[in-house]
């Protein structure tokens, strides 16, 4: 049995990281990464970047002062 679910608001609270070759930023933004060669970009449900964190630990702590909720991506 198949039954409709309203997703579209579902994604309104959640973030997710996609991991970022520090190489790929631009020069202003490598410059603040140092030496740290991966870099994790935030992006909230609907694919928008929010932000550019150092570790995934921050991502999570951002997210939760935000009540947002950071999910695994497969």
């Amino acid at each position: 049995m198949h039954t409709k679910i309203n997703l579209e608001g579902l994604s309104q609270n959640i973030v997710y990281l996609r991991p970022v070759a520090t190489a790929d930023l631009p020069d202003e933004v490598r410059a603040q990464a140092g030496d740290t060669e991966t870099v994790f970009s935030v992006h909230n449900g609907a694919g928008e970047q929010v932000a550019i964190v150092a570790h995934p630990n921050i991502a999570s702590h951002l997210a939760a002062e935000h009540q947002m909720q950071l999910v695994t991506l497969h």
